[in-house]
């Protein structure tokens, strides 16, 4: 069972930045793909953006050009940059890892507010 734990979130002003963290207790070197999701009140759980095993990233529309997502593989951890937020960014965000034949793994989630 991998942990993964996430960190760096919080209040922060439209146009301001903040760097969420993800350490993965295990080895990420197999990973398929790790990112991230996130969830407003009311609304589904979107893919925000992820990174492959060969380092590959994608984005969603919505944060494309604002947030970067990066890996350390030596500390296993996964980071989301988050640049030019704003108030339609705040949201739960939550971590995940996938390896090839097992679900999901989870993190606890983390909020980021950004207030207007």
């Amino acid at each position: 069972q991998v942990q993964l734990v996430e960190s760096g979130g919080g209040l922060v002003q439209a146009g301001g930045s903040l760097r969420l963290s993800c350490a993965a207790s295990e080895s990420i070197f197999r990973v398929n793909s790790m990112g991230w999701y996130r969830q407003a009140p009311g609304k589904q759980r979107d893919l925000i953006a992820f990174i492959t095993g060969n380092g590959d990233t994608n984005y969603a529309s919505s944060v494309r050009g604002r947030f970067t997502i990066s890996r350390d593989n030596a500390k296993n951890t996964v980071w989301l940059q988050m640049n030019s937020l704003k108030p339609e960014d705040t949201a739960v965000y939550y971590c995940y890892a996938m390896f090839s034949g097992k679900p999901p793994y989870w993190g606890q989630g983390t909020q980021v507010t950004v207030s207007s």
